[in-house]
């Protein structure tokens, strides 16, 4: 754009020069020749006139092109900041989701792992218990360890109830017969005794079971039946300590 306006000021001066240098020598000329001359100049004034409407409405259309132009670029920065925007908020919603999901998850496992059994060993064997199940039995035998037995004897008759079929049965029968045992219900106990060795005779507490029958019995004050329970045992389980406990007691009422 300057090299045009440059060029605009060129031909004014060169126009201007020549009609100075027409004037000095006017006289030098003929009619015919200063008339083509004037009118030369006049076509390059037209044509210079022209060029400079030419160049002004370049000009224009060149700022117009480039108002055009910046407001497109400043739509295009604001569009731009928006995209940014709306893609940022949907960053942290999505970051907001899975931290939601990975909670959520973690959450699930955790109540799946409440519910999942849990290998336990009764007496020598392995089972699996419900986590409820086996927490139910560990508070009925705290009870007992703490010497609580009305409260024991009430926890293991209710986890019995809720409990039918559970691993537990002959061990929760055990010290249930010896809570009853330390609380005088001897006919109670006695009938837990007898109730654990139906279901199991060869359980390993089988024998001690028949050993607590006969401290009912002798409490009882009952010791022919105690008696008849220590032979019994002594035949039953020949090799065991709570045969040899009989063994022991029948020596003594001798």
């Amino acid at each position: 754009m300057m090299f045009k306006r440059s060029s605009v000021i060129s031909v004014s001066l060169c126009a201007f020069a020549f009609l100075g240098s027409l004037n000095a020598h006017a006289g030098l000329f003929e009619d015919e020749d200063a008339r083509k001359a004037i009118l030369e100049i006049r076509q390059r004034l037209d044509d210079f006139k022209a060029f400079q409407q030419r160049s002004e409405a370049e000009d224009e259309k060149t700022k117009h092109n480039m108002l055009e132009e910046a407001n497109t670029l400043e739509g295009l920065r604001a569009e731009i900041a928006t995209l940014r925007g709306e893609k940022d908020a949907l960053t942290k919603e999505l970051s907001d989701t899975q931290r939601k999901l990975k909670d959520l998850s973690q959450s699930i496992d955790q109540r799946f792992a409440k519910l999942e059994p849990v290998s336990v060993n009764i007496d020598g064997k392995e089972y699996l218990v419900d986590q409820n199940e086996k927490k139910e039995f560990e508070a009925a035998l705290d009870n007992f360890k703490k010497g609580d037995f009305a409260a024991t004897t009430t926890a293991f008759n209710d986890f019995l109830r809720r409990h039918p079929l559970t691993p537990y049965k002959i061990t929760s029968l055990f010290w249930l017969g010896n809570a009853q045992y330390a609380t005088r219900e001897y006919k109670d106990a006695i009938a837990n005794f007898k109730l654990l060795i139906s279901i199991d005779a060869k359980h390993p507490r089988a024998a001690e079971a028949m050993l607590s029958i006969s401290n009912c019995q002798l409490d009882m004050k009952d010791t022919k039946a105690a008696k008849k329970t220590w032979d019994d045992l002594i035949k039953a389980y020949p090799d065991s300590d709570a045969a040899a406990a009989a063994k022991e007691r029948i020596a003594r009422l001798k």
